[in-house]
C-alpha cells in the first residue's frame, strides 16, 4: 500500500473512531481526497487477494467503507439541480458528472453515478441505470436499463447486467462483504443478486434468479448443494448456469400442535396435502460453446 494512502487509512479511522469532530473542516479535507481516490478506483471497498497456496480470496477493506459512512456523517443536507433535475441529498455525495475524458458512455435518459463510484472506460451504462457510492465497475460491463449497483459492490470486466438487475450494496456492519460479480459474467432480467453473494468468473444467472446468504444453490451436474455459512458468502461456482427452480416443502406441522387441532382440521385439506414448494436456485449446466454463442450478441452494443 502506498505511504500516501496508508497515511488516508489512518485518518480515516481515527476520523470514524471519534465520538465527536471537533475539526469539520481537516475532517472534510480528508474526506475530499477518500472520495477522489475511491472515484479513480485506487482503493476499494473489497478486492481479490492471492493467498501464499495461490488461492484468489476477497478480502473486505473495512477503512474504505468508515469513509464513506465518515461522509455522511459530516455531510449536509443541499438542494442540488441541473437543467432537469432536482433533488436534496448530502452535499458530500453529489451525482457524478461524465465527462468525455471518462470514455464511459453514458445513454441519455435518467441515469445517475454517484461520486466515490468508480467506473472504467469503455463501461455502457443504459438509462435508467444506478450506480451508489463505493461501487466498482470495471472495464467493457454493460449496465442496462432499470438495474441497481449497490453501495460497495464490486463488478468485474465484460460482466453484462441486464435490465431490472439488482446488485444489492452494503455499508453496515462495515466489516461485511459486499456482493461480487467476477470478470465475464451474465446476470439476467431481473435477476437479484444480494448480501455478500460471490458469483465467480463466466457464471450465467438466468433471468429471475435470485441469490441470498439464505438460499441454498443446488448443483444438479455435481450433486451438489452450496450454502452460506457465518464465515463465508453463497458462492457461485466459475462457468455455472443458474436459473429459478423449486424444491418440496418436506416439513410439516409439529405433532402436539397437530394433536391440539385435530378438530379444527377436520373437513378441511392438511398442510400435508398442500404440495408446496420453495423458491431455490439451480445450477443445470457448466458453459459451453452453445451458451457462448447464445451471449455474444452483447458485443455487438458495445
Amino acid at each position: 500500500m502506498p505511504d500516501s494512502i496508508t497515511a488516508l487509512k489512518s485518518a480515516i479511522e481515527s476520523l470514524a473512531g471519534a465520538p465527536a469532530i471537533p475539526d469539520t473542516a481537516e475532517a472534510r479535507r480528508v474526506f475530499l481526497e477518500f472520495r477522489e481516490r475511491l472515484t479513480r478506483g485506487e482503493i476499494r471497498a473489497a478486492q481479490k487477494i492471492v493467498t501464499e497456496k495461490g488461492v484468489g480470496r476477497w478480502m473486505v477493506n473495512t477503512w474504505v467503507k468508515q469513509g464513506i459512512l465518515l461522509g455522511f456523517r459530516i455531510g449536509e443536507l443541499e438542494a442540488m439541480s441541473d437543467d432537469v433535475l432536482s433533488f436534496v441529498d448530502k452535499d458530500t455525495f453529489p451525482a457524478r458528472r461524465v465527462t468525455l475524458a471518462d470514455r464511459i458512455r453514458l445513454v441519455p435518459g435518467g441515469s445517475s453515478i454517484r461520486e466515490g463510484a468508480y467506473v472504467a472506460p469503455s463501461v455502457v451504462c443504459m438509462p435508467p441505470m444506478y450506480i451508489n457510492v463505493g461501487a466498482y465497475v470495471d472495464e467493457g460491463t454493460m449496465v442496462d436499463s432499470h438495474a441497481l449497483v449497490g453501495s460497495c459492490a464490486q463488478v468485474g470486466k465484460r460482466v453484462h447486467l441486464s435490465a431490472a438487475a439488482q446488485i444489492g450494496g452494503v455499508l453496515e456492519p462495515v466489516n461485511a462483504a459486499p456482493v461480487v460479480i467476477e470478470d465475464d459474467v451474465l446476470v439476467g432480467g431481473n435477476c437479484g443478486v444480494y448480501e455478500g453473494t460471490l458469483v465467480h468468473t463466466r457464471a450465467v444467472l438466468g433471468a429471475g434468479t435470485i441469490l441470498t446468504r439464505s438460499t441454498p444453490l443446488y448443483d444438479l451436474v455435481r450433486g451438489e448443494v452450496y450454502r452460506a455459512t457465518p464465515d463465508h458468502p453463497l458462492e457461485v461456482p466459475e462457468n455455472a448456469v443458474v436459473v429459478p427452480g423449486s424444491r418440496a416443502v418436506k416439513k410439516h406441522r409439529g405433532e402436539e400442535e397437530k394433536k391440539e387441532n385435530v378438530e379444527k382440521q377436520k373437513g378441511r385439506t392438511s398442510p400435508d396435502d398442500w404440495g408446496l414448494s420453495l423458491y431455490t436456485p439451480v445450477i443445470v449446466k457448466y458453459r459451453d460453446e452453445k451458451t457462448d454463442r447464445g451471449i455474444e450478441l452483447e458485443d455487438w452494443l458495445r
